[in-house]
Parts: structure tokens; C-alpha cells; sequence
């Protein structure tokens, strides 16, 4: 059986990390993750996320490391993360958010991250300058 995997994107610029807050589904609605999508069948992980958040943001990136481990998520699907360099477009919350924040080192505590998040981000802000990592 293939893995059901859900890819998102540590999103970096100028320093900062994009978290977007989700509008839907409803359970989820005002938690904060970092934004991303389904893999869709013969998509890599890497091609998915390009694709997710041109869709879900309207920019274009490219994906730089996968941040190690999985989370799991409902109904069977696995979390993977990457980090990401924002290439161009400014993002928007086109569609499941409602809202967009760039997060600079030592800000991550400021929003509510969905648990399934929390372990990712911790090592997305270590990657970022200043945050402790190597981020570009």
C-alpha cells in the first residue's frame, strides 16, 4: 500500500518563517500550521509541495531539505516537511487560510500551531538565521 502522505513547507525569506492559519475544516479553523497539501498520485514529495503552495499561495519555491521524521495525521495520512526558499510571489491565503504571518526568530511561540506541527516547526526555527540553524 502507499504511503497517504501529506507534504508542508517550512517557507523561508529574508529570515523568516511563513506559518498560515487554517479557515477550514472547521476543527482546525484558527490553529496555525505550516502550509502544504495532499501528494497526489506519481508526484514526488518535492513536486507536490511546488504545486500545493502555488495553489494554496500563489508563489513559486523551491524545496530545499526534508526535515527529518513523519507525523502521523487522521484518517491514515503521514505528515513530511520540507524547508523551502520562497523564488517569487508574495504570499496570499488563497484558499484554507485566512491568514498569513512571517515569523522571525524567537516568534514562533506566538501563534497556536497544530500539534501535529509543533515538532516540525521546532526544526523548521532551527534552521532559520538566528534561530540556531542553517537556513537559506
Amino acid at each position: 500500500m502507499t504511503d497517504r502522505v501529506v507534504v508542508a513547507g517550512a517557507v523561508y525569506d529574508r529570515g523568516r518563517l511563513l506559518a498560515a492559519r487554517r479557515s477550514a475544516p472547521p476543527e482546525l479553523a484558527g490553529r496555525w500550521e505550516l502550509p502544504g497539501g495532499k501528494v497526489e498520485p506519481g508526484e514526488s514529495g518535492e513536486q507536490a509541495l511546488v504545486r500545493e503552495l502555488r495553489e494554496e499561495l500563489g508563489v513559486e519555491t523551491e524545496p530545499l531539505e526534508r526535515i527529518p521524521g513523519e507525523w502521523p495525521l487522521p484518517r491514515g495520512y503521514v505528515l513530511r516537511v520540507w524547508t523551502a526558499r520562497l523564488v517569487s510571489g508574495v504570499p496570499a491565503p488563497l484558499q484554507d487560510h485566512d491568514e498569513l504571518r512571517w515569523l522571525g526568530p524567537g516568534e514562533s511561540g506566538t501563534v497556536d500551531w497544530l500539534e501535529q506541527d509543533l515538532s516540525a516547526v521546532a526544526e523548521a526555527v532551527r534552521r532559520l538565521p538566528g534561530g540556531g540553524g542553517v537556513a537559506r
